[in-house]
């Protein structure tokens, strides 16, 4: 069988560059070597693309670009399709890619940016489209497609930077209607960076300051502090879903932050949930309908809470989790009876089959 020529991008421009090396570090040593012929592309932290040629443990400890690194780019043309390989004379060397695996997660990674320019090279990609992706990142565009869908979400209010406001007045009109504490969250950017939960005016005005700079993009969200504690699903598939296991996080921390989550601190989570099976299932229905009325292709973990009223809404969507064999995504698959090569293969399939 010829083997696929896969290409795994990795890095980026992103606050969660780092993230994302430990993650293809750990996806490379799981893919079936005997199926693909693997390509690196490495995103520098200034954007700068580069095909690597070297240790895989160079990519997990941040010191792939000390290699055998070439510059290229990622051709949008059909008639040079693949990555080129830029040299020094002004010439260059295409390569040819029959799919994508990025593992990009964050700000032009995850959010729909990169996505496109995938689609317009026309080579496969696993994961989200471009517009899936784009909704998926920005919570006030989930909140608001969640919500037509009925898909339960917390309540929220966005507050824009170009409308200048003044934060006391803001903490005024939050309190009001979303009561204390409060949840401050960049629109756009994941792993906790810039998520805050406040219940006095110096710490908001503080944490609205630290959410703007963590999004970039003039939009922060807040949120109703659901008491209760999270859950998560991870979900496959394009037109035939699959909703694998249901996990949950025990945080002694007031939110799962970036410690907890990579570094597990005052946290663990349990695979699978601790639930009671005919909330178990409910959870993931509920999954699927987020991933439905979000358009998502071919993969994505969703997060929910459980309330202290015993129901489950929606938290967040994340198209592009973790990649490391024990990240959540992977291990509630495992747990319903896909080992993650096997998972990376059905994610390549779906790609190819989109």
């Amino acid at each position: 069988m010829e083997k696929k020529k896969l290409a795994v991008i990795f890095g980026g421009k992103s606050s969660e560059y780092s993230v994302s090396l430990h993650s293809a570090a750990s996806l490379i040593r799981s893919l079936h070597k005997d199926k693909y012929e693997l390509i690196y592309i490495g995103i520098s932290k200034d954007g700068e693309w580069f095909a690597y040629d070297g240790d895989v443990d160079a990519i997990e400890h941040d010191t792939w670009m000390n290699g055998n690194v070439v510059p290229c780019v990622l051709s949008c043309s059909t008639a040079t399709k693949g990555i080129l390989k830029l040299q020094e004379n002004g010439s260059f060397e295409r390569m040819e890619v029959d799919c994508i695996f990025p593992v990009l997660h964050g700000k032009n990674g995850e959010d729909g940016t990169i996505q496109g320019l995938f689609e317009l090279s026309g080579i496969p990609y696993v994961g989200c489209d471009h517009m899936s992706s784009a909704i998926s990142m920005d919570k006030e565009m989930t909140h608001i497609v969640l919500e037509n869908a009925d898909v339960p979400c917390a309540p929220y209010m966005c507050v824009y930077a170009m409308d200048q406001r003044n934060y006391e007045e803001v903490f005024e009109e939050a309190k009001e209607k979303l009561g204390l504490p409060i949840f401050i969250k960049p629109a756009n950017a994941g792993s906790s960076y810039g998520i805050h939960r406040v219940d006095n005016v110096d710490d908001f005005v503080e944490g609205m300051k630290d959410a703007f700079y963590h999004d970039g993009r003039g939009k922060v969200i807040l949120e109703t502090t659901i008491e209760g504690f999270e859950i998560g699903c991870a979900v496959m598939g394009n037109n035939e879903l699959f909703a694998g296991s249901v996990d949950e996080i025990e945080t002694a921390a007031p939110f799962f932050n970036f410690e907890g989550k990579y570094q597990m601190v005052d946290s663990h989570i349990y695979c699978p949930a601790r639930i009671e099976k005919t909330k178990f299932e409910e959870a993931r229905k509920l999954a699927l309908r987020a991933y439905r009325a979000l358009n998502c292709k071919g993969m994505t973990r969703v997060d929910m809470f459980v309330t202290k009223q015993n129901t489950i809404i929606v938290n967040e969507v994340n198209t592009i989790p973790g990649f490391t064999a024990t990240s959540r995504y992977p291990s509630m698959m495992k747990e319903a009876g896909i080992d993650f090569s096997e998972l990376l293969d059905k994610l390549i399939d779906l790609a190819f089959t989109r």
